[in-house]
């Protein structure tokens, strides 16, 4: 019995030893990983607008050139000089959430880059979808009337259309979807933005 006791109390200690530590682990990377989360958000909106910046210096040049304005409920990040306006966007994809930036011109529907910073689909199909490769063919194209992502045909491309991802129509038209949600519900708030 008193072997077991002996046992018991080991058990109890070390798992007391033990939880603390993850508790403390956990106090300790927490800041961490949310100064990471949001230096990535920095460097994405600098990125696209051609922004210079360093690891060292990332908080003051985003300060400097970057104004955030918070308009009905919603985040915008605008550049001072060019006047694009930046804004997180997230939905669910085919097997999780996707979540990333799209930047506009300053007229509001043009797209500037489209960054995806999360999502979980599967690589070399869908997962295609954060590549800089297939987000660079947004550049240039009008969220208006609404974007949409077409499997490619003989003719050319609308002003709003690019092409669907190969393999992967579905995280395609799942991306269409919340790049259009995103945008129109932030169309009221974005009219209120000046110039």
């Amino acid at each position: 019995m008193k072997k077991y006791m002996k046992m018991i109390v080991f058990v109890i200690v070390l798992g007391t030893i033990t939880s603390g530590v993850f508790v403390g682990m956990e106090a300790w990377t927490g800041p961490l990983i949310q100064a990471n989360a949001a230096n990535e958000i920095k460097s994405t909106i600098l990125d696209a607008n051609g922004i210079s910046y360093t690891t060292g210096n990332i908080n003051e040049v985003f300060e400097e050139n970057i104004t955030i304005q918070t308009i009905d409920g919603f985040e915008f990040f605008i550049d001072n000089t060019s006047g694009s306006i930046s804004f997180e966007f997230e939905g669910g994809g085919v097997w999780g959430p996707i979540e990333g930036i799209i930047t506009l011109q300053r007229d509001k529907e043009t797209i500037r880059s489209i960054r995806v910073l999360q999502q979980e689909e599967t690589p070399g199909l869908g997962g295609v979808v954060a590549t800089v490769k297939y987000l660079n063919q947004f550049e240039g194209i009008k969220m208006v009337p609404a974007l949409e992502i077409n499997i490619p045909d003989a003719n050319a491309n609308k002003p709003n259309e690019v092409d669907t991802i190969t393999g992967a129509t579905r995280t395609s038209k799942a991306f269409e979807e919340m790049l259009n949600v995103s945008y129109s519900a932030r169309l009221n708030a974005l009219a209120k933005i000046g110039g």
